[in-house]
C-alpha cells in the first residue's frame, strides 16, 4: 500500500517551524537539516539563501512531516492558503488538547477544539507559519 506524507513550504523559516514541530511532537529529524549551500552548483546562492532548508524531515506517529524553503533567487514564491490541513488523530482527549493549545499559539483559530454533533472531539487552525492543522479525537477509533 502506498504511503502519503505532507511536505510543506516555508520562505526561510522552515527550520524554525519543525523546531516547534519538534518541541510539540517529540522525536529527532531524520537525517539531520540538509540546507541549500549543501547542494552542488550554490556557490553563487547568497549567504541567507545557503542557510536555507533544501529538506527536513519530522516522524510523527508512522508517518513524516517533511518540508523545504523557497528559493526567491529562481523566482519562486510562497503563497499560503487553507487548501491544505494537516490533520492529527491523538492518542487521547488530553493530547488532543495539549496538541490543539501547543500548536494554534500565536496563529488564529477557525473552529475551537470541542465536542461536534458528529461525535468527536474536534478544532481546526492556522498555526503562525500559516500551516494550517486539525485536530480530531474520536475515542470509538483509539480503541
Amino acid at each position: 500500500m502506498p504511503k502519503l506524507n505532507p511536505y510543506l513550504n516555508f520562505d526561510g523559516k522552515a527550520e524554525e517551524a519543525f523546531t516547534f514541530y519538534k518541541s510539540v511532537f517529540g522525536g529527532e529529524f531524520v537525517g539531520g537539516i540538509h540546507r541549500m549551500g549543501g547542494a552542488p552548483g550554490t556557490e553563487n546562492l547568497s549567504e541567507e539563501e545557503k542557510q536555507r532548508v533544501m529538506h527536513i524531515a519530522l516522524p510523527i506517529g508512522n508517518e513524516l512531516l517533511m518540508a523545504s524553503d523557497i528559493m526567491p533567487s529562481m523566482n519562486q514564491q510562497l503563497t499560503v492558503g487553507n487548501n491544505n490541513y494537516i490533520s492529527v488523530f491523538p492518542d487521547s482527549r488530553q493530547q488532543a488538547d495539549e496538541y490543539f493549545k501547543a500548536l494554534s499559539e500565536g496563529g488564529k483559530i477557525e473552529m475551537p477544539l470541542e465536542d461536534q454533533f458528529w461525535g468527536d472531539y474536534f478544532g481546526c487552525f492556522a498555526d503562525k507559519y500559516g500551516v494550517y492543522w486539525m485536530i480530531n479525537y474520536n475515542e470509538a477509533t483509539v480503541k
